[in-house]
């Protein structure tokens, strides 16, 4: 089957190529992908070309497909695989395969595998680590996005808490504790508050703190206080850019005993020494947002380690079980990781798209790999109808959902966006 797909030759080398897949043996499957949404790391894939871990020395006469956060439609099953894939299933796919030890992983690592494609023949090593998943939600977007919200998700499960007395640890945030998300008003500040509110382990206590007031009224527009406190939590939104002394008020909110849990979502080495300082007895700070520097450090207090037993984790992504959970909650509906798209493109803006991230406004990128069209923010949508009906339908279809990206505007755009 012919396919058009963004590889990688090197360092900062994309092409977006036309070409063949090989016919699938028994024991892959064909797969149709629909909707990949662009990761900071297949930026970093892009810019370090061959020098990145799981990028293939060959590149550059093997070049691979780029995208791992892909939902799509499987359309043919190798005989080994029959009785447990059908054609016609939907799909999405764990990208951190760990098959014997390796680091390989489609979107980075192989030649007929990655979310930036129209057609992919996922190769067996996926199936043994049982990492091709089923989605049976609506529409495609939310396959996409789980696997972000996967992230999120292994993060709060890496969380643990100690038992005095015994060597023995208890996994996952504290239920009922208190929870500060740090830098928490970006996009995948948004999911962790999602994730907080509605998981199975709730804080009682969710403080989410700022430095800028737009998005702090973004976060509070998309899950508002209220919708917190119908889930049996309490949140707060801070600006700490606005407090004379940060630390002083996060532990205000706790009466003073501090927060059991403690999410830093920027690596900035301030934010960092803050979440240490404000944790409780027995505190685990989680730094989420991994840096790009080698030599990135931060003080932390030892005395509190020894006498507080605070601790640290850090979870570089989800697990197939986080995976599988993110999906099972798009399903639900019980999350609505929606939230974060801010801006819609097709196969043909992949390229741009991956190059320029860390410069592009807004938040998550979400692509259609079967569509020709520039990234567009969905903000402008309105703007661009007035010239556009194309844009002027989707205008109305999100301006249903508070302005977020939903399945009927991603229908509307599978049935009448231009094609590549």
């Amino acid at each position: 089957m012919k396919t058009k797909a963004v590889r990688l030759y090197g360092k900062n080398d994309l092409r977006l190529d036309t070409f063949e897949l090989p016919h699938i043996g028994e024991d892959e499957i064909l797969a149709k992908v629909v909707s990949n949404s662009i990761c900071m790391s297949t930026h970093k894939a892009t810019v370090q070309g061959a020098d990145h871990k799981r990028v293939p020395k060959d590149i550059a006469e093997n070049p691979t497909m780029m995208g791992h956060e892909f939902c799509g439609e499987i359309l043919e099953v190798g005989s080994k695989w029959q009785e447990k894939f059908k054609a016609g299933e939907k799909f999405a796919i764990q990208p951190a395969l760990n098959y014997k030890g390796s680091l390989d992983a489609p979107g980075y690592s192989y030649r007929w595998i990655g979310g930036n494609s129209q057609y992919v023949v996922i190769p067996k090593e996926v199936m043994e680590m049982d990492c091709l998943l089923s989605y049976k939600g609506e529409g495609y977007f939310m396959g996409s996005l789980a696997e972000p919200v996967s992230c999120i998700i292994g993060s709060f499960h890496g969380m643990y808490h100690t038992t005095p007395g015994v060597y023995q640890h208890t996994m996952d945030i504290k239920e009922g504790g208190n929870m500060a998300i740090l830098a928490g008003a970006g996009p995948m500040g948004i999911c962790a508050i999602d994730y907080a509110i509605h998981s199975a382990i709730k804080p009682k206590l969710l403080v989410v703190t700022d430095i800028d007031n737009a998005r702090i009224s973004r976060a509070q527009e998309l899950i508002s206080e209220d919708m917190a406190a119908q889930e049996g939590v309490k949140l707060v939104y801070l600006n700490t850019g606005e407090t004379q002394d940060p630390v002083s008020a996060l532990m205000e909110l706790t009466g003073g005993v501090g927060y059991d849990d403690a999410f830093v979502m920027v690596p900035v080495r301030p934010v960092i020494e803050q979440g240490d300082t404000i944790l409780g007895k027995d505190g685990c700070l989680n730094f989420f947002a991994g840096p790009s520097s080698s030599d990135f450090k931060a003080e932390m207090n030892f005395y509190q380690v020894h006498y507080g037993s605070h601790h640290i984790v850090g979870i570089s992504g989800g697990n197939t079980d986080d995976l599988r959970e993110a999906l099972e909650l798009a399903t639900a509906k019980k999350m609505n990781p929606a939230m974060i798209v801010t801006h819609i493109g097709g196969l043909t803006a992949a390229i741009p798209t991956i190059m320029e991230l860390p410069k592009l406004p807004g938040w998550k990128k979400l692509l259609y790999t079967h569509i020709d069209m520039p990234l567009t923010a969905i903000s402008d949508f309105e703007k661009l109808g007035k010239t556009d009906p194309l844009f002027a339908e989707l205008a109305q279809l999100v301006a249903k959902t508070q302005g977020m990206w939903n399945v009927e505007a991603e229908q509307y755009l599978l049935e009448h966006g231009k094609k590549v």
